[in-house]
């Protein structure tokens, strides 16, 4: 159905804007507005959109219009669009959520939910619209829908707009009278209504003749139109002569929208079929001349402005048209096109359809440098999305653009494909020149030796293999000789769970990886532009910690605090906070740990700190739950959904806050849930403090609940983990909980082969603890309500 038939927010000629108003349409939209979910089915030209839109633009609340793509069947794409949508509410949202990635499981959808619902009035109304959902296919995307239908937010209506049955279940809610459904059957002109709608093109037509086009048309919106179109420009008495409109619909876009353009203004509309989001200043980019941007009024409503986007909107049919006749342009002028739209959307941090452009216009060395504003390790979706996009590329690429057998090889890493990175690597030693004078040469040796030592490093948490370090040596030499540093987030270094990355609790084993560590800093900070400047710092001060020695923990902890600001390290920094707020808590300091929160949200103003809102709500998490303040905690972490929305290479930590808090909240068979999630072979469970961490937990969770035999097998197991090298301040940390557990083993006489000197020991430094720390600041909560 052509725009003239749709809505428009452009102004337009007196007459060149043709709407009917349809009663009928209008009172089933306000009474759908009345369900949180109303799916709006009907086949191509029934007026779907016409309908919804109509009806919106003068409807009060506030609407957020997602126009779909079958590019949005990549999840980050689908979330770059979602949340350019969403920021027409608040462009602050866009900074908060985008970083953050494609929201794949529940515990990220909740986080992502919850910024954007903390700008929600709620007194409010807000639609959320999502246009041509037929062309999602992608389950990932359909099951973010899913949930978000799901949101219990009573002044939220979801509207799906497809040309078939959507692919999500909606079962669930339209059992309980939740879905609200618009037909093709509803969106049909009725007789009537087809000659209301004549008559505004003056049009007047027998009784006979309306049948007859009824008949043809059986009430398909677009093809009504073009009947009236057909009826304008005939010669006067003409009879109406029965016709297939559907097969002619080109031909009448081509006589009536583009043979009166010059051939300048249908190239441009022509080149505007090429991309996805059209954006005004994109379109200005495009155009080159503002004449040209004419040709868009000239359309009709066939291209319109859209408030809800912010962007233009070409109808599907004549979009269909303009894609047939794009074999006018050359491929310089398409390359053109791409290029303009690439930069764009990568200055409006559109990253996916600005790597897709790039490919498109064969950019590849833009796309690289691209690339090098992304942080070290990507999302895994991301990383795949690339990888595809690697193989398609030709081979030159890795000849011609120094960045790109880095980006590619830590592809693999991101992924945990070790064993290809570490194949593909060796190829590209292989083929280079180690003497070379070329400092791109070694710009590319540096990138891949790093990669190696990457391999290596992660690697040693299982093989102990600390060999990794020659690689980051060679890193350096290289990168000497080619004069490159990278720039932030690429040269932020991710930290894992635990800074020391032991798999083996032998006696020893964490000081080897240490050492390893003493000797790969210098090497990573002077090729990598400061990456894990502190990183050994914060590895002796994490051990200290573990070891209870806290005058060592708390020198070590900020000498990593420091060295961290010096380079802009900020995971870094964001752990070496957390630790001390720990430390700190021990002698119930409520002054020094507010002063510690207060630099954590600092960090929140850290644009090139990507993962700064989830790593604050899982410091922040882990002390409030320890305090008693679970009001304080950010909802996502409160769900006892387990699985993480970060790179389970590098990140897991939250697992053992949400445990916390349903210990706090005496869910013990929830906490056991989370506790027992050891899918990641690189998560919490790989290194021996989270094993203790997680262990001590699971034993107080079963001790409570009257399981006496498991918590004395499991406190077993995490005492096995812990005293090679006596980590046992995890024990101290669960105070009152573990005081009960060893009271209660002592008192049986057993628990496994942890000798009853050290449950005295445990059971004392627990009591003072909880009396000394926990319970002052308790007394003092009020200090943190910031």
């Amino acid at each position: 159905m052509p725009e003239q038939l749709f809505f428009s927010n452009m102004p337009m000629a007196a007459g060149n804007q043709i709407y009917l108003e349809r009663s009928r349409i209008e009172l089933l939209m306000e009474k759908a507005m009345q369900s949180p979910v109303l799916s709006v089915v009907a086949g191509t030209g029934y007026g779907k959109t016409y309908a919804v839109y109509s009806f919106l633009k003068d409807y009060k609340a506030r609407i957020i219009w997602t126009q779909l793509s079958e590019w949005d069947n990549n999840g980050e794409r689908f979330w770059e669009n979602f949340i350019s949508s969403v920021s027409v509410l608040d462009a602050e949202i866009l900074a908060k959520t985008l970083p953050l990635g494609f929201p794949s499981t529940d515990q990220q959808f909740r986080h992502c939910a919850d910024i954007v619902q903390s700008f929600l009035n709620p007194s409010g109304k807000y639609i959320f619209v999502f246009d041509d959902l037929h062309l999602i296919t992608e389950k990932a995307v359909l099951r973010f829908l899913e949930r978000l239908i799901t949101i219990p937010y009573p002044h939220i209506v979801n509207i799906f707009i497809s040309r078939t049955e959507p692919a999500l279940n909606l079962a669930t809610i339209e059992s309980k009278g939740f879905l609200t459904r618009i037909t093709e059957e509803d969106l049909r002109f009725t007789q009537e209504e087809m000659i209301s709608y004549f008559r505004l093109y003056d049009i007047n037509i027998s009784p006979q003749t309306a049948a007859a086009v009824y008949h043809d048309t059986e009430g398909w919106a677009f093809a009504i139109h073009l009947a009236g179109l057909s009826f304008k420009n005939a010669p006067t008495g003409a009879s109406y002569v029965p016709q297939a409109l559907k097969f002619n619909i080109f031909k009448l876009i081509e006589s009536e929208i583009m043979s009166p353009l010059p051939e300048d203004q249908q190239r441009f509309l022509i080149k505007l079929s090429l991309i996805e989001r059209l954006a005004p200043d994109l379109i200005n980019e495009i155009a080159g001349d503002p004449s040209l941007i004419t040709g868009i009024a000239k359309t009709g409503s066939f291209i319109r402005f859209d408030s809800f986007l912010n962007a233009y909107r070409i109808h599907h049919l004549f979009l269909d048209y303009l894609k047939g006749r794009q074999k006018v342009l050359s491929e310089e002028e398409k390359r053109n096109v791409w290029e303009k739209a690439a930069d764009w959307n990568a200055a409006n941090n559109q990253k996916m359809d600005a790597i897709s452009y790039y490919e498109k216009a064969r950019l590849y060395r833009n796309m690289m440098d691209f690339i090098y504003t992304f942080p070290l390790f990507p999302p895994n979706n991301f990383a795949r999305m690339l990888l595809e996009i690697f193989d398609r590329a030709p081979r030159e690429i890795f000849e011609e653009n120094p960045q790109a057998p880095t980006i590619y090889t830590r592809l693999y890493i991101t992924l945990e494909l070790f064993d290809r990175a570490a194949e593909e690597l060796k190829k590209i030693f292989a083929g280079l020149d180690h003497d070379s004078p070329n400092p791109a040469v070694h710009r590319t040796l540096a990138g891949c030796y790093n990669n190696l030592g990457y391999v290596g490093m992660f690697l040693s948490t299982y093989n102990q293999d600390y060999s990794f370090v020659a690689n980051f040596e060679k890193g350096r030499e290289h990168s000497k000789r080619s004069g490159y540093q990278p720039k932030p987030p690429l040269s932020v270094f991710p930290i894992s769970s635990y800074i020391c990355r032991g798999n083996n609790p032998a006696k020893g084993g964490l000081e080897k990886y240490i050492a390893a560590l003493e000797k790969t800093v210098p090497c990573l900070t002077a090729s990598m532009n400061g990456s894990s400047w502190g990183l050994d710092d914060l590895a002796w001060g994490e051990l200290a910690l573990f070891k209870g020695d806290m005058e060592t923990a708390e020198s070590k902890l900020n000498a990593a605090l420091r060295k961290a600001r010096e380079r802009d390290q900020y995971e870094i920094e964001n752990r070496s906070l957390f630790y001390l707020i720990r430390l700190n808590i021990t002698r119930g300091n409520a002054a020094e740990i507010r002063l510690l929160i207060k630099q954590l949200e600092a960090q929140l103003d850290e644009i090139h700190f990507p993962n700064r809102f989830t790593y604050y709500d899982i410091v922040a998490g882990w002390f409030y739950s320890h305090i008693g303040r679970n009001d304080k905690m950010a909802p996502w972490i409160k769900s006892d959904f387990e699985e993480s929305d970060l790179n389970s290479i590098i990140h897991g930590l939250e697992l053992l806050v949400k445990a916390k808090y349903q210990l706090s909240k005496k869910r013990y068979q929830r906490a056991l849930t989370i506790l027992e999630n050891r899918n990641k072979k690189y998560g919490v469970w790989a290194f021996v403090m989270g094993k203790i961490e997680m262990l001590s937990l699971e034993a107080v969770c079963r001790f409570q609940m009257n399981d006496r035999e498991g918590a004395y097998r499991v406190m077993t197991s995490a005492f096995e983990q812990a005293a090679p090298n006596e980590l046992f301040f995890p024990f101290t940390e669960l105070g009152s909980a573990m005081q009960d557990l060893t009271a209660a083993a002592l008192n049986d006489g057993q628990c496994g082969s942890v000798p009853g000197e050290k449950l005295e020991e445990f059971n004392r430094n627990a009591a003072n603890y909880a009396k000394q720390g926990i319970q002052k600041l308790e007394g003092n909560s009020e200090n943190f309500d910031f």
